[in-house]
């Protein structure tokens, strides 16, 4: 996921809550983007720029 690159770099990406940029990819929903957000302990009003290394690193594992 390009964006998890640019958040850091670009504000309005940075704001963006992870729960709507799963949502929107292929084969996600709420639900299963919920699923992955308490998989990998990520909070509903979490957003891009504010997700750690460990995150970032478990995110594109699970989402590919």
């Amino acid at each position: 996921m390009a964006l998890l690159e640019r958040a850091p770099k670009e504000g309005l990406v940075g704001k963006m809550k992870v729960s709507a940029v799963l949502e929107n990819l292929p084969g996600f929903g709420k639900i299963k983007a919920q699923k992955v957000m308490e998989q990998v302990g990520i909070s509903d009003t979490c957003r891009l720029a504010g997700l750690g290394a460990n995150q970032k690193s478990q995110l594109l594992a699970l989402v590919g």
